[in-house]
């Protein structure tokens, strides 16, 4: 995760965002708005949480996969552990 405050508001944002996103598909669900509405306000908020997930991921690959902290023996192993984290979180 991110470990800056300016950084985890940014997320905070992006989250509040999507739930307002996901709010307004049920109010146009409840309501019978017409499918080709719904479908465009599905499609934002599948945007939407894909790009929270590649920011919390490049984070993720940034500040602990790539950690000089991290003891990497082999470039293989580091290539390894993102192919798995790719096929972990992006199925």
């Amino acid at each position: 995760m991110s470990h800056l405050d300016k950084e985890k508001q940014k997320l905070v944002a992006r989250i509040k965002r999507i739930r307002g996103q996901v709010d307004s598909i049920e109010r146009s669900l409840t309501s019978g708005d017409d499918c080709a509405d719904v479908l465009m306000l599905l499609a934002n908020v599948r945007g939407g949480v894909n790009s929270l997930m590649a920011e919390v991921l490049e984070d993720h690959i940034r500040l602990h996969l790539l950690s000089p902290e991290r003891d990497v023996a082999q470039p293989q192993e580091l290539a390894e552990d993102l192919i798995d984290l790719v096929r972990a979180y992006l199925k």
